[in-house]
């Protein structure tokens, strides 16, 4: 029976459950949607309940744990959507989730005395996005709630603790909190007055790739895994997805998923005098991720493809895009740029009028796709722009790439080749391979470059990335 590991994935839109073999061949994989519900004492609110989330989990486990075949579970790890967490209770009881999409902060983004100071600090600018804003938010507004908070974890950092019994924050993830020096790789006492939160509600840190302690004997039983199975610590799921490509300092990764974080791999600390980029603590002992994002991308891409191609493959979608290369329909769904100081709100599709009767299904996915290579270049140039990018190649990683004419939109558009490894459709699964094969000592086998996809001439692409330009400017003008 081959050695495996459990990895629990719990992503904005779905949660996963994976069973992997230690040379990264995943076995089987099972997921569900994310269970969100609004928060009716906030504008822009939503939460979960950890405790329906963890039955799912588990429901999960089990069965991937049967579909994979006769395997040895020797370690157990999870990966989770960055700046979402879980209060925890006084007897460590879980209180409430709230995910990144979460803003029940907003309102009290205006009170932060110094956001250059928190930026300093933390390396990104400080919105309700992230974590101390949402406790803020709970303290402002539900004391009931409030009063009870012991303490807070991100998500994986949750699952982890359920699973061993042991409450540790690893560092990737304390990075999205603003109560963390990024640099000093520590929390910071002066962040935690900035924003009048008492440090006891900090657990210890603890690094990725690192034995938390074996799984509580409970649940070892419930999921049939053997005695001596281990929890290793994860991470952010960003930083999980760039491990699996084994990338070298100073590349850039783009990874698709909910959203498209375009990542530099630095190995110091890195800020950038406009606040455009955030800069986070990496999964391994001293490098960091220098980061321009591209916002909700791939969350777009999976709604609109169950509008036009409810039950059809990517194959499908792939060769009627080849069939509508010359599109003259245009879109802007509200991606990110960093460059700009609001985000798009509205947005659609531009094509000529009347309807012309070759209007296809697939001109509009290709316009969604030009939407997020042109997002994704832009925030690209950002990225340039604070540290530049001379390698002549971008690693690619995420669902969102298994289109190869995205590949090559994003390829025309930067004039670098875009390669992907063989790991890339379960990046961050494949990525808590290495972290449970760092903590058991195992030596991990290093991907297989898949395939590189090379520039076209950019004459090709730049009136095309002119219109998109000017149908986002007119989408903008709508606010």
């Amino acid at each position: 029976m081959p050695d495996a590991y459990l990895i629990i994935d719990v992503g904005t839109g779905n949660v996963r459950v994976a069973v992997a073999e230690t040379n990264g061949t995943v076995l089987s994989v099972e997921r569900a949607d994310m269970p969100y519900e609004r928060d009716a004492h906030y504008p822009e609110s939503i939460y979960f309940d950890p405790n329906q989330l963890w039955q799912t989990i588990v429901a999960l486990a089990k069965t991937a744990l049967a579909n994979s075949g006769a395997a040895t579970i020797r370690a157990v790890t999870a990966t989770s959507q960055r700046e979402g967490i879980v209060a925890l209770g006084k007897t460590g009881q879980s209180l409430i989730g709230m995910p990144n999409i979460d803003h029940r902060g907003r309102e009290w983004e205006d009170a932060i005395a110094d956001k250059n100071r928190v930026y300093q600090v933390t390396g990104r600018y400080p919105t309700s996005l992230f974590s101390a804003l949402k406790l803020v938010g709970i303290r402002e507004r539900r004391a009931d709630l409030w009063n009870g908070v012991n303490g807070f974890l991100s998500i994986s950092d949750w699952v982890q603790y359920r699973l061993s019994g042991i409450a540790r924050y690893e560092h990737s993830q304390a990075s999205e909190t603003l109560l963390y020096d990024v640099a000093a790789k520590t929390w910071s006492a002066e962040l935690c007055h900035l924003f009048d939160l008492d440090p006891v509600l900090l657990p210890p840190l603890q690094s990725a790739g690192t034995v938390l302690g074996p799984v509580l004997p409970t649940l070892s039983a419930e999921l049939n895994l053997p005695p001596d199975a281990l929890v290793v610590v994860g991470g952010a799921d960003t930083q999980l997805a760039v491990r699996s490509l084994q990338p070298s300092v100073d590349d850039v990764v783009l990874v698709s998923g909910t959203t498209t974080p375009i990542i530099k791999l630095v190995d110091q600390y890195v800020t950038d005098a406009l606040q455009r980029t955030w800069t986070n603590r990496h999964i391994d002992e001293n490098g960091f991720i220098l980061e321009a994002n591209a916002g909700v991308t791939g969350l777009n891409y999976q709604r609109l493809k169950q509008i036009f191609y409810p039950n059809e493959s990517y194959e499908v979608i792939e060769k009627e895009l080849a069939e509508s290369a010359d599109s003259s329909c245009m879109a802007a769904l509200g991606s990110l740029l960093a460059d700009e100081t609001a985000p798009l709100i509205r947005g659609g599709f531009v094509f000529n009028t009347p309807v012309s009767h070759q209007l296809t299904r697939g001109d509009f996915i290709h316009a969604i796709l030009w939407d997020i290579a042109c997002s994704i270049y832009e925030n690209y140039k950002t990225l340039c722009n604070v540290a530049p990018h001379p390698e002549s190649y971008l690693w690619a990683c995420g669902g969102g790439m298994q289109s190869r004419t995205l590949r090559r939109f994003i390829a025309g558009l930067t004039q670098k080749a875009v390669r992907t490894r063989d790991t890339y459709r379960q990046a961050s699964v494949v990525g808590g391979v290495f972290l449970c094969n760092d903590a058991l000592g195992i030596g991990s086998i290093e991907p297989i470059t898949l395939e590189e996809v090379y520039p076209e001439a950019p004459e090709r692409f730049r009136d095309r990335y002119t219109d998109w330009k000017k149908a986002r400017t007119a989408f903008q003008s709508m606010h």
